[in-house]
């Protein structure tokens, strides 16, 4: 899997990953993927360099980057450059096709499936994925990956026909909107999100 973000993100449409956590099996198919390309992508948590926070996400590739954001959420990436590169595949969205009865109770229950994984952090949340999962290697009995159809390092040969792609969700300023069209997500997935441009917010204490 040692190739640039943008070349793997649409392969892992269609992937499942599957964790085994505290004796739970969850898999969840992948409908929807973000690349981020460290060093030449201000979108990027590694844009600025090395941090003891970030390590994970410069590699070694077929490892998880997972980080906590807003306070309450986790969110899980797959590595994919050569160590040192920073490149990664954010998991967006997908279907939950194995445990579901354990996503919906890590997810506090939602009523319907296509909701038990329609975002990065219910995503991470369904498979149990947190900070302990930072630097975990994919191949492992509890966490792997893979794909119905031919594979190539846990990757589809190719990509899905009908693939969409558009700028990434929620990034504003530089490594947002059409420059950066570096989201991919399968059309008609219900579990795929709804595009919203970010809104860049004024820091703390600025005039509004």
């Amino acid at each position: 899997m040692r190739r640039g973000a943008l070349d793997v993100a649409p392969l892992l449409l269609n992937a499942v990953v599957a964790t085994e956590v505290d004796g739970e099996r969850v898999a969840v198919r992948l409908t929807e993927v973000e690349a981020y390309e460290g060093a030449r992508d201000p979108g990027s948590h590694g844009y600025r360099g090395r941090t003891a926070r970030n390590s994970a996400l410069f590699g070694p590739p077929g490892t998880l980057y997972v980080y906590f954001t807003y306070g309450m959420h986790f969110c899980a990436n797959i590595v994919c450059g050569g160590d040192g590169v920073a490149s990664a595949v954010l998991m967006r969205a997908g279907e939950v096709v194995e445990g579901r009865s354990t996503a919906a109770a890590r997810r506090r229950g939602p009523a319907r499936d296509r909701d038990l994984a329609n975002g990065p952090a219910k995503l991470a949340q369904a498979l149990g994925l947190d900070r302990r999962y930072d630097g975990a290697v994919l191949g492992t009995a509890a966490l792997t990956l893979g794909t119905p159809a031919a594979t190539l390092d846990g990757v589809a040969a190719r990509p899905p026909a009908g693939m969409m792609r558009g700028p990434r969700v929620g990034v504003s300023g530089p490594g947002g909107g059409d420059a950066y069209a570096w989201r991919f997500w399968l059309p008609g997935e219900e579990t795929v999100s709804r595009y919203r441009a970010a809104v860049a917010r004024p820091p703390r204490g600025a005039a509004e």
